[in-house]
């Protein structure tokens, strides 16, 4: 307070100039308020609204359910008998996603179950609008949570300097055993010529048995000795 609206009778305009300065320096200023729910809020791209199941990927191997620290996430399933798909071939298990449910009204979106989730299952979705007037309605079963698909973002574009990921490279691979299916073309062997192989037939680098046959088919065939005595 200035000295004069201290003094008895002050009436203190210097400190009402001072506010109305301040004030006008506000009102020039722009502002950055975001008329929410009128406008929507700009999120960054990686924004941790709620989580969303994509059921087909999920194997209930249980492990997102024991790394969670709040224990929010509950998992039922049951094995099925799949037939052999060949004759004399061995009958399979699999395991089949009863229930999957997420309680929110635990949850601290540390987003541990979405790292160490093996086969991709559970994604970040930015929604989040999905507040309920029960706490007991933010138990998520797997029907809701699989309604959060369509509104997870695309992963973004790999640097194109980075190295190719390994999943990538192992699917590039052939197959174990593929190249015993598929016969290889050995190239003929020829052997070099040499200048004591020379045959009478003119075969270069021939065999001694191949010499042999070809000397025999070019010499004459010999008289008949008893044709011979008879003229």
């Amino acid at each position: 307070m200035s000295p004069s609206a201290r003094r008895p009778g002050g009436t203190g305009i210097p400190g009402i100039l001072k506010g109305l300065a301040t004030t006008a320096r506000t009102l020039a200023t722009p502002t950055h308020t975001a008329e929410y729910p009128d406008v929507p809020p700009e999120l960054p791209p990686r924004s941790r609204g709620v989580i969303a199941l994509l059921e087909e990927n999920c194997t209930s191997c249980m492990l997102c359910a024991r790394e969670c620290p709040d224990w929010c996430i509950y998992i039922d399933s049951h094995k099925e008998t799949i037939p052999a798909s060949t004759p004399g071939g061995r009958e399979r298990q699999r395991n089949v996603l009863d229930r999957f449910a997420i309680d929110f009204s635990l949850c601290m979106y540390c987003g541990i179950c979405i790292e160490v989730c093996p086969f991709d299952a559970l994604h970040w979705s930015p929604e989040f609008e999905y507040a309920e007037l029960d706490i007991r309605d933010l138990l998520h079963e797997k029907d809701r949570l699989g309604q959060w698909m369509p509104t997870v973002p695309p992963p973004p574009a790999l640097d194109e300097h980075s190295a190719e990921p390994a999943e990538v490279a192992a699917s590039q691979k052939p197959a174990r055993g593929a190249s015993r299916l598929v016969p290889r073309e050995r190239p003929a062997r020829v052997r070099p010529a040499r200048a004591g192989d020379e045959s009478p037939s003119g075969a270069a680098g021939a065999t001694p048995r191949e010499a042999a046959a070809a000397e025999a088919q070019a010499a004459p065939p010999a008289p008949d000795e008893a044709g011979g005595d008879e003229a």
